[in-house]
């Protein structure tokens, strides 16, 4: 049994490459895994402002928008109160009104 710690074997060329090779996917595989978890994060916060409710449509007493619809005629306003209202674009009256119905 020699075991002279200065005796090194070498590697061979096929186990030298496999070492570098899964280190390199390794630390690729880790680089990118940041990326997307930093757009993730990025987007999640970057919502942007909530839609606003034009400035001539007068909703009823003691109701809250909750949601703001846009169409090409309309506007269509959720309330926090279970109402869906949709208002006439060019004149901003009332057009329809529904109930939300939950059972």
């Amino acid at each position: 049994m020699d075991s002279d710690p200065e005796v090194q074997l070498d590697e061979p060329a096929n186990l030298k490459f496999l070492r570098r090779l899964v280190t390199t996917l390794t630390a690729t595989m880790i680089v990118g895994l940041v990326v997307l978890i930093a757009l993730v994060v990025i987007r999640v916060n970057d919502a942007g402002p909530a839609p606003s409710l034009p400035g001539n449509i007068t909703l009823p007493d003691g109701t809250t928008p909750m949601a703001v619809t846009y169409g090409p005629d309309w506007y269509l306003v959720v309330t926090d109160d279970d109402r869906i209202l949709v208002f006439d674009q060019t004149t901003s009256e009332l057009m329809q009104e529904h109930r939300i119905i939950r059972e």
